[in-house]
């Protein structure tokens, strides 16, 4: 029942980025003196930090997903919890009219031990002494102790696999607020200067219209890209005020009539992988950076729509620039 996925997704995230290395990269020791970054520096370092965002994002919604998995099986198990124990309750009665009988034959000693054992490990424990109970009674007191132990194994599973869930959660969600705040300091960096970051250059974010020529599912779909623009990044956002990459393509993709995974990691999974990236057709998903944790819809003519990270918004924007290079492969559904 354990789904850890977005534990070992987001200690990966956490162990590949250095996101403590980001920490302790960024404080400065009193009384050290330090040059100020050219903006070029400043640049480079957004980048590296977009690639942690986007992995440490992905890792959230993982985690997400593996959280509502678990938390919709624990509420099942307690519903199977409650039947078990309503048959415990049955088979408890029985074992007490089977006491109460031997009490009246006589034998105190054996109906005492069944009245006062305690919970039905010991009555399974005094089981083989019980000699003066019928094949069928013994039957019953085995049935009575298996379905406590059906019924502890239950909740014990639901508990460990909801604590597991819950703790996964926390490491993504620590791990992605940790590498936003430190972009955050960058991009107030990077606002001294009067350029802006390589990766935003031929970008629009002021609405759009598809002109791909795409038609059928990859024309819905870009179509409804395209009318995004302009809409926030939200962190975990599948739309309709706002979305993230994933959610993104995802919600762009249903319009088509096409249901996807939530996550990039999943998405990624889905349909005919695309390496060279002169070969794709509008509406491929493309993924970028070897941790694939960003996505977007490539929308012909070397540009792409895409939800970039918090503080942007929904935009088109030319590959060349900077996510050429990031490009890992795409996905043709």
């Amino acid at each position: 029942m354990k789904n850890t996925g977005g534990r070992s997704a987001a200690r990966r995230i956490a162990a590949s980025t250095g996101i403590g290395a980001v920490v302790a990269g960024s404080l400065l020791v009193p009384g050290t003196a330090h040059a100020d970054p050219t903006r070029e520096e400043v640049e480079e370092r957004i980048e590296e930090l977009n690639t942690e965002s986007a992995s440490a994002v992905e890792a959230f919604n993982q985690a997400e997903e593996d959280y509502e998995v678990a938390q919709t099986q624990y509420e099942e198990l307690e519903e199977q919890v409650g039947d078990e124990e309503e048959r415990y309750d049955e088979l408890r009665e029985k074992v007490t009219q089977f006491a109460s009988a031997t009490y009246q034959s006589g034998d105190l000693n054996s109906t005492t031990n069944v009245l006062t054992s305690d919970g039905p490990e010991g009555l399974l424990e005094q089981n083989a002494d019980l000699s003066y109970l019928s094949e069928t009674q013994q039957a019953e007191l085995d049935e009575f102790g298996e379905s406590a132990e059906r019924l502890f194994s239950l909740k014990d599973e639901a508990e460990t696999a909801l604590e597991d869930a819950e703790e996964s959660l926390e490491e993504a969600e620590e791990a992605k607020d940790e590498v936003e705040d430190k972009i955050e300091e960058q991009q107030d960096l990077l606002a001294e200067f009067p350029d802006a970051d390589a990766s935003t250059e031929g970008a629009n974010d002021s609405g759009g219209v598809n002109t791909s020529g795409a038609s059928g599912n990859y024309g819905s779909a870009l179509d409804f890209a395209y009318a995004q623009i302009g809409k926030p990044y939200i962190y975990g956002g599948t739309g309709p005020n706002g979305y993230d990459c994933s959610g993104l393509t995802q919600a762009a993709w249903r319009s088509a009539g096409v249901d996807l995974p939530r996550t990039t990691y999943a998405q990624a999974e889905v349909g005919t992988r695309i390496y060279d990236i002169n070969a794709l057709q509008p509406g491929d998903i493309m993924f970028f950076y070897p941790e694939l944790g960003h996505n977007g819809l490539y929308a012909g003519n070397g540009t792409m729509v895409h939800a970039p990270r918090t503080g942007r918004n929904i935009e088109e924007v030319g590959l060349a620039a900077y996510w050429a290079g990031q490009f890992q492969f795409a996905v043709r559904l």
